[in-house]
């Protein structure tokens, strides 16, 4: 097992903990199976290299691998367990572990199998922990790696720490918490260049490659995650890239289904699929109407983009309407909030109607319900039922 030990040695020489992601401190470490799924770039093989070095200390008894590595060519995940188990190892991390075949039947093997070893992997956000060819949901307790808020940005970016608002602290202080964050900064002109290129820490290798690495990592979701955990061929993922290249031109996105399955040549229930399976796999989020069900066959009132990033690399030029619904939808998505989409406004969650615009953006379309707010853009501070986009960054 030399080469593990060597491989994983070099990776952390190059770990760093001068910034944190918002997830590390809701793990509860202590549990004996832990997955962590994330969108690619999110950070996740950090936070778990993070955990090993910082909070661990690199004890003699820890490994890390990553499923993808040339060593399971010739070796199983069950057999590497086994092995390092013997020479005394107690904490197992596997990343990657949608790369390899069969990973819920041997991590299933694993934990059952030796007691008192601690496993945690990293999956893509495509694959679904619980609907793996082995039952998992009882033993893995699993957590989501969301995108960079606006306000992990800022410390990402400017090492400033700030500290994260509820969505209830919002609603009841939001001018104080503006009054407070403004202070020592000005967002709007760093929340312009969030909405374009802060969403994945991949943002520290350089903006103007930024975009071309958001389309390899489309591409990689498609063609390799999706692949591998869906079972697409060359055809499906065409078909899918299309699919995509039609919501980002019209985004957000009101589908006709049957329109659309013509036009893509597929049948409507593969439609569904695909949506359900991009939506899985953070490439779009779909907005339900309010009161209806989620389920696979069931059509999403709107489809956005997961993420106002997604809309510069594949768009020439974003519409601004469009990128200000995006990003409150993906913040409130990765704060834990459920949203849907109301008859009056944009968006409803917590009971209160939301309606998104600029500045001068009024109450107009959502004055006649009880609980409304007004999300405006281009304000630092906002005051009564009006509060600033921005501010919904600070979420977690």
């Amino acid at each position: 097992m030399e080469t593990l030990f060597s491989f994983q040695a070099g990776l952390l020489k190059g770990i760093h903990n001068n910034f944190r992601r918002y997830l590390h401190a809701n793990i509860n470490w202590n549990q004996r199976m832990i997955g962590i799924k994330g969108p690619r770039g999110s950070g996740k093989t950090t936070l778990l290299l993070q955990y090993l070095k910082f909070d661990l200390k690199q004890p003699a008894n820890a490994l890390y691998v990553t499923a993808d590595h040339t060593w399971f060519y010739n070796h199983s995940l069950l057999e590497t367990a086994e092995d390092w188990y013997k020479l005394g190892g107690r904490i197992l991390i596997i990343d990657e572990v949608h790369k390899y075949p069969n990973w819920s039947r041997e991590l299933k093997n694993i934990y059952d199998g030796f007691a008192d070893l601690k496993i945690i992997f990293s999956a893509s956000s495509a694959l679904d922990i619980y609907r793996g060819e082995a039952d998992l949901s009882r033993r893995v307790i699993h957590y989501s790696l969301a995108g960079l808020s606006f306000r992990e940005f800022i410390e990402f970016s400017t090492q400033q720490k700030l500290k994260a608002y509820s969505f209830k602290d919002l609603l009841k202080n939001h001018h104080q918490i503006a009054v407070k964050i403004t202070e020592d900064l000005h967002p709007l002109p760093l929340f312009k260049k969030y909405l374009q290129y802060g969403y994945l820490p991949i943002t520290a290798e350089g903006e103007k490659e930024y975009p071309i690495k958001l389309n390899q990592i489309i591409n990689a979701v498609i063609e390799t995650d999706l692949a591998f955990i869906a079972s697409y061929g060359p055809g499906t993922a065409l078909k899918v890239k299309k699919l995509i290249a039609v919501i980002a031109e019209s985004i957000p996105f009101k589908p006709n289904i049957s329109a659309l399955a013509q036009k893509l040549d597929i049948s409507r229930d593969s439609l569904y699929t695909y949506i359900s399976q991009l939506t899985q796999a953070r490439i779009i989020n779909t907005l339900q109407a309010s009161g209806k069900g989620i389920s696979t066959l069931q059509k999403p009132e709107k489809i956005y983009l997961e993420n106002t990033n997604l809309s510069y690399a594949l768009t020439s030029s974003p519409d601004i309407g469009n990128l200000r619904e995006t990003f409150l939808f993906n913040q409130l998505q990765n704060a834990g909030l459920v949203v849907s989409a109301p008859k009056e406004g944009d968006f409803l969650t917590e009971g209160y109607h939301i309606e998104v615009g600029g500045k001068n953006k009024t109450a107009k379309q959502v004055k006649a319900t009880e609980k409304h707010i007004i999300v405006a853009d281009e304000i630092e501070i906002g005051i009564g039922t009006k509060i600033p986009l921005w501010l919904f960054g600070f979420m977690y």
